[in-house]
């Protein structure tokens, strides 16, 4: 499944089947190029990824629930990971 997250279209969520959700955010107030809000927040180089599972227990990356700059290949690996848990 797939949800958008917000009216501003700065991101979205994948919902697996295994019961995990893969945010993909970027834009104002995220760990990407657009973060102190400037540019074009259609399309960025980069975005921040988090996850979570069906009871809301978040991926730990280390020290964080987020993980910022992730480039396309870098979320989508990330991705086929969570979906594969």
């Amino acid at each position: 499944m797939f949800s958008c997250n917000n009216v501003t279209g700065n991101g979205f969520h994948l919902v697996f089947e295994n019961g995990w959700t893969v945010s993909v955010q970027w834009g104002d107030g995220t760990y990407s190029a657009h973060r102190n809000g400037r540019g074009n927040f259609v399309m960025s180089p980069d975005a921040e990824v988090a996850a979570w599972d069906k009871d809301s227990n978040w991926w730990r990356f280390e020290g964080d629930t987020v993980q910022g700059y992730k480039t396309a290949s870098e979320v989508v690996a990330f991705a086929n990971m969570i979906a594969s848990l």
